[in-house]
């Protein structure tokens, strides 16, 4: 592991925060997940946009720019050193006192992460994962914008916790109405009667980079794709469900809450999964920032 933060590298076992850092104490910051394919950083600019929007709207000052944090991605990527990696680029609203004001809080911190990632084994996406909709609910836009990518990540870590207590691989989260938002950490699509559907951001779904990827892929294959509102009863007819994600990149469903997704006599992973997969795995090694 190598760690970047605020202004050099170190190796990981060597890196600390202060622990008035409001980002540790309060959860106050955001940050990207970002993947290295072949030594490219995929879909950085995206990444970086979608970070500084994320600062603007917490009203965090992002140090150096847009420009920076390229600058640190990059070198700590470097030197991570493998071809494949995994980045958490992290930016804190800095060192501060007790309370949540932040008026006396001071320069925001820039951490960024670089190791591996494995989210679910090989064994679990061959078979396809389990799902259960879980108590958790996904926050509505007024109360929290689920494009901004905070670091308070509790409802998802509580969400992960009650899946996996219930024995499955991961979580079905709702939004306050009933209706599909999100897995634990990654976007949801269920494809139904010839179209690829997705949730969108006002019923709590991350626009992430990937599922973003995966649209664009779907578009060029000639498969009609809608952003639209689902509910459980629209996993549960599809003739195939997957997730996506920078960590989870593309994932098969096998059932929801104990009850088969998908048709056929193997539905898992479908074939319109298996095509998506195939494209993606081409776009991440033929494209992105060198390092």
């Amino acid at each position: 592991m190598k760690v970047w933060i605020d202004d050099g590298l170190r190796d990981g076992d060597a890196a600390s925060v202060p622990v008035r850092d409001h980002g540790l104490l309060y959860g106050d910051g955001v940050f990207e997940g970002i993947r290295v394919y072949a030594r490219r950083v995929f879909r950085l600019d995206a990444h970086l946009g979608r970070l500084e929007l994320g600062t603007r709207a917490v009203g965090i000052e992002l140090p150096g720019g847009v420009e920076r944090m390229r600058h640190v991605v990059l070198e700590t990527a470097r030197a991570f050193g493998g071809d494949d990696a995994y980045l958490r680029l992290v930016v804190t609203r800095g060192d501060g006192p007790l309370g949540i004001d932040t008026s006396e809080c001071g320069t925001p911190r820039v951490i960024c992460i670089a190791d591996e990632l494995e989210l679910f084994s090989d064994e679990q996406r061959r078979r396809g994962l389990a799902l259960v909709t879980v108590s958790q609910r996904r926050p509505t836009p007024d109360v929290l914008d689920p494009r901004v990518k905070s670091l308070n990540y509790m409802t998802s870590v509580l969400a992960r916790r009650e899946a996996r207590l219930a024995g499955a691989d991961d979580a079905l989260l709702l939004n306050r109405d009933g209706c599909v938002a999100e897995a634990s950490v990654a976007n949801v699509f269920a494809y139904r009667r010839g179209v690829l559907r997705t949730p969108s951001a006002l019923d709590g779904a991350l626009e992430g980079i990937t599922r973003e990827a995966v649209l664009e892929l779907a578009a060029g294959l000639g498969i009609p794709c809608s952003v639209e509102r689902l509910g459980r009863i629209d996993l549960l007819g599809a003739d195939e469900v997957f997730l996506t994600g920078t960590g989870i990149e593309i994932a098969a469903v096998r059932s929801l809450d104990h009850a088969r997704v998908g048709t056929g006599a193997d539905p898992v992973p479908g074939p319109l999964t298996r095509k998506l997969e195939a494209a993606f795995g081409d776009l991440t090694r033929s494209s992105g920032t060198p390092l």
